[in-house]
């Protein structure tokens, strides 16, 4: 069975007024989004891929010692990051909920620290990518960024928070400042809830 684009869990325009432009979600949902599922499905086609899960796929077909990954991957692993994303994120207040709050200030020191380090990650990513909050494999939080489309289930880790740091997740709302979008994205869109939810 051939993978499909999932609706946004919120209108387009939900966004609009924390930082994220419906011109931005129908760039980046409906386009690009979109894009990795039909190519994705195309690059399965006819493979041993076929009929498995976004997971499966990903994890089979990374391969660590390479710096440029394959089109399956590539496309499955963008696949499954946006899939993510868009739940990440919530059109209304968010606040964190004590257990997650109580894990950052364990594995970070404070909250403030962890924005600043997930900040840092995703400023500092060259090129296209994304940062990440993660729950390592020793059960410990962490701030992690991937090149291209790799996210953490490559590395056995568990994704709670991601941010897409590919240009065309911020160029239309605030151009090439993209520490500013990061910080935006942490105070004004992150879905708490959710993150923690992953826990």
């Amino acid at each position: 069975m051939a993978f499909t684009l999932p609706d946004l869990p919120y209108a387009h325009d939900a966004l609009a007024g924390n930082g994220m432009s419906a011109e931005t979600l129908e760039f980046h949902h409906d386009l690009h989004h979109n894009a990795y599922v039909t190519n994705g499905n195309a690059a399965i086609a006819g493979t041993e891929w076929e009929g498995k899960s976004l997971e499966d796929i990903i994890t089979g077909t990374y391969d660590a010692s390479s710096v440029a990954q394959n089109g399956i991957f590539n496309n499955i692993s963008q696949l499954w990051n946006h899939n993510q994303f868009w739940e990440m994120m919530s059109p209304g207040a968010s606040a964190m909920p004590s257990e997650l709050e109580a894990a950052i200030k364990d594995s970070f020191g404070s909250v403030d620290d962890f924005k600043a380090q997930f900040a840092a990650a995703g400023a500092g990513q060259f090129g296209s990518g994304w940062c990440w909050l993660v729950k390592d494999t020793d059960g410990g939080l962490k701030v992690t960024k991937t090149e291209n489309g790799v996210n953490p289930l490559c590395f056995g880790q568990t994704a709670l928070l991601g941010c897409d740091v590919w240009e065309h997740s911020y160029y239309i709302d605030f151009r090439n400042k993209r520490p500013v979008y990061l910080t935006n994205f942490m105070d004004n869109l992150v879905n708490w809830e959710n993150v923690a939810s992953r826990m």
